[in-house]
């Protein structure tokens, strides 16, 4: 199911044929906490760049979105504070949205999960807004749960078919 070079490729009977090319995360309660990345993200981060463009959306609102970026050794989409919502998803309109996964868990991801062709909401330590919440195709209890569905394509068939 994975398609070659930087595409991933999941067919889902009755919700689409997803071409997928580009991954946007949300930083600050989806891929870290309190700053600090999440474990196993990295290892994640660092399977699925075989499969697509990885973007880090923030606010860098603990100060820390330029390292974290570095480290994991992804893009990053700074936006600015206020109107993030809308800027986060512009960013992804800007990417295609129809190739676009989105992974985030607040009420400034809702735009962006509901813009992308998959939005996964993530249930973490910070919760999980509202917002996001209704804009998500799919709920997960944690990053690594988001990613995992990412690296084993039959389990979010399994979820969204209809």
């Amino acid at each position: 199911m994975v398609g070659g070079g930087r595409v991933l490729h999941i067919e889902v009977p009755g919700f689409g044929d997803l071409q997928l090319e580009h991954l946007v995360l949300d930083l600050n309660g989806t891929v870290a906490l309190d700053g600090e990345v999440l474990p196993g993200v990295a290892q994640r981060v660092s399977e699925l760049s075989r499969h697509l463009a990885i973007h880090l959306v923030s606010a860098d609102t603990r100060g820390t979105a330029t390292l974290t970026a570095q480290q994991l050794g992804v893009s990053l989409a700074r936006v600015e504070p206020g109107k993030e919502p809308e800027q986060k998803g512009q960013f992804v309109w800007s990417l295609g949205p129809n190739g676009v996964v989105a992974i985030g868990n607040g009420a400034n991801d809702a735009q962006m999960l509901g813009a992308a062709a998959l939005g996964i909401a993530v249930l973490g330590v910070e919760g999980l807004a509202l917002e996001a919440l209704h804009e998500a195709d799919v709920i997960v209890p944690h990053i690594m749960a988001a990613m995992d569905l990412l690296l084993d394509p039959p389990r979010l068939v399994a979820t969204l078919r209809r």
